[in-house]
């Protein structure tokens, strides 16, 4: 089985934003040495906890950092760009990295609704363009001229990066399968119904200029450390977080395992901690081996990609490098 990595470059307690890309740098070339497959960064925008606004930009600068793992965006909200622009951006990246970047593509807003409007000169973007936009998207990165204009996306090339449709429901998976392309699905968003869009995409895949067969894989939130009260202790600053986020509050940075573990939680708080660990594998290295394994059984897949959010930043190398220990990932060889 495949194991990856997806990074939302988090603002860890006490951490600046130039912190948090540093972070993600050493993280991502961490990854690479411990053999991991892929890693993905995501776009955020106007979110104080989170660095990783402009991931086209960061899959580049990581590509660089890197020798083998393939670098990706996790992902580019299409609705807010040109797909041309897009195209030719990653036409860029594939250029110089070849064979390793990945374009994972998604609708959702990325912020506050301001933000929409913010991104798209004061109007909101039209979501029924979505699919006409990702065929587009294919078209341009595969060397064709969807309109007959006399207009490709350069520079051209022999490969192009893969697209990935990532969502949290049963419609993603279906307009990926509809389109042909590969699909992400984000568990550590929605813990539930996940196998179900999984197996629509599927069951009703359409072979497409990219790729003949369906892929899929799966994101999870993850922690692993050497002892069960350690993993508990790091989670729960992930339960904090998350909580925070579901209650629409603004904060600069994820909260520390200590304040999460001093936090006065209601009971009706403590019934959404307890359903978010839905979305989230806590252990040591078997157990979570073991879950990881099992949730990849459940979705049918043979990658999954882990989002550990845990402080200090040292806790969460520590993490990635159990879960590879335990799988026994080949390191890599540098170049």
């Amino acid at each position: 089985m495949k194991l990856s990595v997806l990074d939302q470059s988090p603002l860890l307690p006490g951490m600046t934003p130039h912190d948090a890309l540093q972070q993600t740098t050493e993280l991502a070339k961490w990854t690479d040495e411990l053999g991991f497959h892929r890693y993905w960064v995501s776009e955020h925008h106007s979110t104080e906890s989170l660095a990783g606004s402009a991931p086209e930009i960061l899959v580049s600068h990581l590509a660089a950092h890197t020798n083998n793992i393939r670098i990706g965006s996790g992902g580019v909200l299409l609705p807010h760009y040109s797909s041309y622009k897009v195209a030719e951006a990653f036409r860029v990246l594939e250029t110089l990295h070849p064979g390793r970047i990945d374009l994972g593509v998604g609708r959702a807003p990325g912020g506050m609704p301001n933000v929409n409007l913010a991104l798209n000169k004061g109007k909101l973007p039209t979501i029924e363009d979505y699919p006409a936009q990702v065929e587009e998207l294919m078209a341009y990165l595969h060397g064709q001229d969807p309109y007959g204009q006399e207009v490709y996306a350069t520079p051209r090339g022999e490969t192009a990066p893969r697209v990935w449709m990532l969502g949290s429901s049963g419609t993603s998976a279906r307009l990926a399968a509809d389109l042909g392309t590969s699909y992400s699905f984000a568990h550590f968003i929605n813990g539930r119904g996940g196998t179900r869009a999984m197996d629509r995409y599927k069951r009703y895949f359409s072979p497409s200029m990219q790729q003949g067969e369906p892929q899929g894989n799966i994101s999870v939130f993850v922690v692993c450390a050497e002892t069960n009260e350690e993993a508990e202790y790091l989670a729960s600053s992930l339960d904090l977080a998350l909580l925070r986020i579901e209650q629409g509050g603004r904060h600069t940075h994820f909260p520390s395992s200590d304040e999460a573990i001093h936090h006065p939680y209601t009971m009706a708080e403590l019934d959404r901690v307890q359903e978010n660990r839905n979305r989230i594998i806590v252990g040591t290295p078997d157990e979570v081996k073991t879950s990881i394994e099992q949730l990849a059984e459940e979705y049918n897949v043979e990658e999954v990609m882990l989002n550990t959010i845990v402080s200090p930043f040292e806790k969460r190398l520590k993490s990635y490098e159990l879960i590879a220990e335990a799988f026994k990932l080949t390191p890599s060889l540098q170049k």
